[in-house]
């Protein structure tokens, strides 16, 4: 992910700080895919990321007067949307505390295999390993997803999450043998 603003992004920046709708529309159209991606990877059920990008995006609509034109856009929508992701998962969590029925479980679809016995054991390993990611600490999570799977640089997971670079390959490291200790276990 590059770091430059280009200047077209420039431009719109600059537009949507003056309040400008549309400008805003084209900003962040190219990032929802991704942010998407991202949300549904942190929440597991996609109506849910789905309000979570929207609900970042709300927010970024709303502190528009803080968009910098000099930096890109994308990691402050991603940084946006994580903390929206992290709303819905302590919600989740106090409504399960509280006895207020079960959040629904998340749906994954693992890549066809070519033969049914081997979608079956994809299927289960796949399961299994998400289900051990659902279980990892949020911080955790956030950094294996954004660096392992969402493929970001240490350096740029740390601005997303406001940790330091060592601190996000520390958190990575621990999640990975997390993963690897719970998976090889069962």
């Amino acid at each position: 992910m590059p770091t430059e603003v280009d200047s077209q992004e420039q431009a719109l920046v600059a537009k949507v700080v003056a309040g400008d709708r549309r400008a805003f529309t084209r900003l962040v159209e190219p990032h929802i895919p991704k942010l998407l991606t991202t949300s549904t990877r942190m929440l597991g059920i996609r109506e849910e990321a789905e309000d979570a990008v929207q609900n970042a995006l709300a927010s970024a609509w709303l502190t528009r007067a803080r968009l910098d034109p000099s930096r890109p856009v994308l990691p402050l929508l991603t940084t946006i949307t994580l903390n929206k992701c992290r709303d819905k998962l302590r919600h989740r969590k106090a409504a399960r505390f509280l006895g207020f029925g079960t959040a629904p479980e998340p749906e994954f679809s693992p890549d066809p295999a070519p033969s049914p016995e081997s979608e079956t054991v994809d299927r289960q390993i796949l399961s299994r390993t998400q289900l051990e990611i659902d279980r990892l600490p949020l911080r955790l999570r956030e950094a294996l997803i954004l660096v392992a799977i969402e493929g970001h640089s240490q350096r740029e997971a740390g601005e997303m999450m406001g940790v330091s670079e060592k601190a996000v390959e520390s958190l990575v490291y621990r999640a990975r043998k997390r993963l690897k200790e719970k998976i090889s276990l069962g």
